[in-house]
């Protein structure tokens, strides 16, 4: 499918610099840019690309300031970053579902499928699921007994919805997720340990995407939550009974332990570590690797372990490169002082 410049820009609000007939039919990386692609600039250090790159149109931000002429056709808007995400959204839209139930799937006689899904081989829908109009289950994808699925989700292959566990509507779960495995309750005994049954579900709300071989765990009791429009990246580990703000999104490898509040439109990098049975406000931002003993107010920006502001994170780590230098100091300093008492 072709576009021109002047179409695109039409569709995103933007204003073409450049041959409005130009014409696109693939994305790419500005870096890699080719003849008939799209490409766009967010980042400054990309900027030097834009003058040589081989695409035929870019999309910037309207207060890009350039230095000479550019070949490419520009297409200016508010923000590049958000332009291209809506581009392609649209793209990803105008892909053909897939539809129909694969001879090999596997359907209880008392589940629902809604109309216009697709179930892939070897998939299994459970006794009593409700699976809702147009969802997508993918080969060896597995949907428990009683579990209630909404419209026009997901479920790529290999992932797993435990029992009695309930997703909105336009879920996504990337390959190898797992829904509802047991919490990780377990009381000690002098024989060992006894483990304590995890009789509650797991609740996931409309508009979240979780990534491949993320986890959430059921709770012990009631439910554990996945908030609307929360994405989790890949190998996440969502603990039972924790309860995930809206538009909450969190990196890689991210833990959090049990029964913990996590509140609305947080932003978690790589590894951040959140202990059990605390609160973390709304608008948290967490750097990567930073581990969280205690709970957080809202409306912070916060690096390490224990976190703190990030202007402090980075003095107190220039010092602690410095601690080997300012330890022979005080080594050297000891020496005079017990020199000066050995004279006195």
């Amino acid at each position: 499918m072709e576009f021109t410049a002047q179409q695109i820009a039409q569709m995103i609000g933007g204003r073409v610099e450049g041959n409005p007939d130009a014409v696109v039919n693939s994305f790419a990386k500005i870096e890699e840019g080719k003849p008939g692609a799209i490409s766009f600039l967010s980042n400054a250090k990309y900027t030097h690309y834009i003058y040589d790159t081989e695409s035929s149109v870019v999309l910037v931000d309207e207060s890009l300031a350039l230095e000479h002429e550019v070949k490419a056709t520009l297409i200016r808007v508010k923000s590049a970053y958000e332009a291209v995400a809506r581009l392609l959204q649209a793209y990803d839209s105008m892909k053909p579902k897939k539809q129909g139930i694969d001879p090999l799937a596997f359907i209880a006689p008392s589940a629902e499928v809604g109309e216009g899904c697709y179930v892939g081989a070897f998939a299994y829908i459970g006794e009593g699921a409700k699976v809702g109009k147009g969802c997508q289950i993918y080969p060896h994808a597995v949907v428990c007994e009683k579990v209630t699925i909404g419209d026009d989700c997901i479920l790529y292959p290999n992932a797993v919805v435990y029992h009695d566990c309930r997703l909105g509507s336009r879920v996504t779960l990337h390959a190898g997720s797992v829904i509802g495995a047991d919490g990780f309750g377990f009381a000690p005994t002098p024989q060992g340990y006894d483990k304590i049954p995890q009789i509650g579900i797991v609740t996931i709300e409309d508009d979240v995407e979780i990534g491949a071989n993320t986890c959430v765990d059921r709770s012990t009791m009631g439910s554990t939550y996945v908030r609307r429009g929360v994405k989790l990246d890949n190998l996440v580990q969502v603990a039972h009974n924790t309860d995930i703000g809206e538009n909450t999104v969190m990196s890689a490898q991210v833990g959090i332990a049990g029964s913990t509040k996590v509140g609305q439109w947080c932003m978690f990098g790589g590894q951040v570590g959140i202990a059990g049975h605390i609160s973390i406000g709304d608008r948290v931002n967490l750097g990567a690797q930073s581990g969280v003993p205690s709970s957080i107010e809202s409306n912070q920006t916060l690096i390490g372990t224990p976190p703190m502001n990030t202007r402090a994170f980075f003095k107190s780590q220039a010092i602690h490169q410095r601690l080997p230098e300012l330890y022979k100091q005080i080594q050297q300093l000891q020496k005079e002082i017990d020199a000066l008492k050995g004279e006195a």
